[in-house]
This record gives structure tokens, C-alpha cells and sequence, in this order.
């Protein structure tokens, strides 16, 4: 709404709250509230799967990964093809996307970029299996990673240069993610859906885990993303401090951002602080400047209850007053200040019952105390009260 009145360049949402202030429920309600406006929700990676009863409450799909379970993701699959691409568009983005992939996961995994030899490995070992099959698999990319065509390799030296990647991307297929991304996917993605979440809770043993999942989940959702046909959607990161260590998934992160507007997207990163940004990559690096740039390229900065101490980072990020600053180890369980490209507003976030029953993760603790509906302005002004489908009142 904002976007469609000029108030706003950048359709793109970043909201910061500490454990149990009630940021949580603040973004289920502003995805779920805009359904029936014909807006879809994507949740590309659910690291505490509390997204899920959301999904199929609105009528949506979670896909719920894990060791032992049936669902299983060929991150190579074909996925959406947008209705506007030719055969030789679709066929150069598919090649393009796939071969992205595979180069994230190896430097995920790897923890380092790839030489131009090894993406020689890779791409070499890429169009092998797709000879072989209309819809490669994982699998078959290592095996041609670490056995090189004969053809492909005259001098028997491309098994040495991709020996390193061919190993690292093994561990999807027989090390620790076996099961999860080796085969043909046994679930479709529906880009029909109002709502469609993959829930990776059943995954956590590590970041790197959650990384490489992450990974996976958003390219078997990217070409549902990037078609500027597919209509308004929310774009959902959360727990976004474990994925922005790994400059493969900030660098699709960091894409995805700049071309919302172009897709359609609006993109939510939720986090507890936003000293998490300073704590990408070092200083002056270009990981840095990526994290800067997700925050500079949001218009709409949500900031629930901070500590103390991290005051004076989060005034210099976003440019806050003293009394702005002020407020912020004082504000209360859904109350957040919100800034809005030049103008700020404290407002108070009202849960109608049916979602506090259906969302809200801190209901047991705080009962009726999340219905309150008590504000006062970033002013300082005196309090005001918040209404039903009343404006919050803000101070200029």
C-alpha cells in the first residue's frame, strides 16, 4: 500500500526484536493480513518451523524436511518456468540457475570461493548430466565431478582441478544431508498456493546445515520468484543471523533485493539485533557492505524491544533521535518503532484472537497482556490510544 502511494521506493521490510517481544507474531500477521489482497507467501528456509501451522491454516503447503522423512528436493529440478520465457530463454536461465547452485553449495560447504578451474569442473560435469537426463540429479553431477567424461578431460586433468568441489558436494548425497537432496524430488512446488514454507526444524545440528538447506530451498523456489508474472508475494528470512555468514546465500539474498521490484517481491528479514549486520564478514569487506546494503535497500525498518547496549549501533544505523533511542529498551511485548523511509511511528501491534491462537509463540507467557492496545509516539507525546483500524500516531 505504501509502495502503490509513492511513499515508499523500496518494497523491501527488515524487522529486529529481541526473543519474546513479539516480533513473530508482528510478521505472520503482515504476510497472513495481505492474502486476501492476492498476495502469496514463500518462506524459503523455516530453521524453528513456526511458520507451518500458518501455511496450512491459510490453506497453503509446509514441506517439512528431515532424516527419516519422505519429502525429498531435487534442487535441479525444471521448477516454475515463467509464461513470457522463449525456449532458448528458459533453456539459457535453467543452465544459469542450476550451474549457480551447484557453485553455492561447493563454497557453502568449502567455506571459500571457487578458482576458475573448479567452476570449469562444474560446468563441464553439469552439461554431461544433462545429456544423460532431462532433470539431473545431484548424484550424477558429483559422480561426473570427481569421473570426468573421458572426452571432456583428453589430458586427465579435470578430475584433479574439481577433486575439492566433487568431494564437498558429495556430503549432500552420501555424507550428512543424504536423503534430503540426492534424488528426484517426491513433492511439487504449487506456486498456485497462497502460502508455500519449508520447514527445515528437523535439521539443526549445525549452521552449515541450515545454510546448505537454505540453499537448496530457495533455487527450487527461484523460478517461482522470478517471474514478474507470478503476481505480488512476501519473500520470508527468518532467524536471517544464520544465513548471512555465508556469502553464497547473501550474494542471492542481496539479488533478490534489488530486483523486487522487477519481480513483485517484498522481502522480510527478521532478526533479533541489527549489530548481526556489523557482524558479517570484517570491516570494509565486501560480505559488509552486502549486509549494509540489505538494510539500506528496506525503506520500512521495524525495531521491537533492543537491549541496552545495543542502543547506540541501532541509533547510528538508522539514524534515530534521542528519543527515539531512548524508547527502545522500554517498549513493550508488540509494541516496536517503526521507520518509514523519513518519518517514525511507535506502534503497537494488535493480535485479533484467532491469531494469537494460531500464532503467536509468546501467548502462553503473556495471555491478554498481547491484545494490549496502549502506545505513546516517538516524541514523546503523550499516550494515545490504538484502535481498531485506527492510524498509530507518530511524531515527524
Amino acid at each position: 500500500m505504501l509502495y502503490q502511494r509513492g511513499m515508499i521506493t523500496a518494497p523491501n521490510v527488515v524487522l529486529a526484536g529481541i526473543v519474546g517481544s513479539g516480533k513473530s507474531s508482528l510478521a505472520k500477521s503482515l504476510y497472513t493480513r495481505s492474502l486476501p489482497f492476492g498476495r502469496r507467501v514463500y518462506v524459503p528456509g523455516d530453521p524453528k518451523g513456526e511458520h507451518t501451522a500458518v501455511a496450512e491454516a491459510v490453506g497453503g503447503k509446509a514441506i517439512i524436511l528431515g532424516h527419516g522423512l519422505r519429502n525429498r528436493l531435487n534442487p535441479l529440478d525444471e521448477g516454475h518456468r515463467p509464461a513470457a520465457a522463449s525456449d532458448a530463454e528458459w533453456a539459457a536461465q535453467l543452465a544459469s540457475r542450476r550451474r549457480d547452485l551447484i557453485g553455492a553449495l561447493a563454497e557453502t560447504v568449502l567455506d571459500r570461493q571457487l578458482t576458475p578451474l573448479e567452476h570449469t569442473a562444474i560446468d563441464l560435469a553439469l552439461a554431461d548430466a544433462v545429456r544423460s537426463a532431462p532433470v539431473p540429479i545431484l548424484p550424477m553431477v558429483v559422480d561426473r565431478i570427481l569421473s570426468p567424461d573421458p572426452t571432456d578431460d583428453p589430458e586427465h586433468r579435470l578430475a584433479e582441478d574439481g577433486r575439492l568441489v566433487g568431494h564437498a558436494l558429495r556430503r549432500l548425497v552420501a555424507g550428512d544431508l543424504a536423503g534430503l537432496f540426492d534424488g528426484p524430488s517426491t513433492v511439487r512446488f504449487d506456486p498456485t498456493l497462497p502460502m508455500v514454507s519449508l520447514d527445515l526444524s528437523r535439521v539443526t545440528e549445525n549452521s552449515t546445515l541450515i545454510s546448505v538447506l537454505m540453499t537448496c530451498s530457495s533455487a527450487w523456489m527461484e523460478g517461482a520468484l522470478a517471474d514478474p508474472d507470478g503476481g505480488q508475494r512476501w519473500v520470508v528470512y527468518d532467524e536471517a543471523w544464520r544465513l548471512m555468514a555465508y556469502p553464497a546465500l547473501l550474494r542471492r539474498m542481496d539479488a533478490q533485493w534489488r530486483l523486487a521490484r522487477h519481480y513483485g517481491i517484498a522481502n522480510m528479514l527478521i532478526f533479533h539485533k541489527l549489530t548481526d549486520l556489523d557482524n558479517v564478514g570484517d570491516s570494509g569487506s565486501a560480505m559488509r557492505a552486502l549486509a549494509s546494503s540489505l538494510l539500506a535497500n528496506a525503506e520500512t525498518r521495524i525495531v521491537y524491544r533492543q537491549e541496552p547496549d545495543q542502543l547506540g549501533s541501532t541509533a547510528a544505523a538508522l539514524g534515530l533521535s534521542g528519543t527515539e533511542q531512548k524508547l527502545l529498551p522500554t517498549l513493550g511485548i508488540g509494541q516496536g518503532l517503526w521507520r518509514v523511509k523519513d518519518r517514525s511511528f511507535v506502534v503497537q501491534h494488535q493480535l485479533h484472537p484467532d491469531e494469537l491462537a494460531a500464532f503467536d509463540t509468546t501467548a502462553r507467557m503473556t495471555g491478554a497482556l498481547a491484545l494490549a492496545d496502549w502506545d505513546s509516539s516517538a516524541e514523546g507525546s503523550a499516550p494515545c490510544r490504538i484502535g481498531a483500524g485506527s492510524e498509530a500516531c507518530h511524531g515527524d
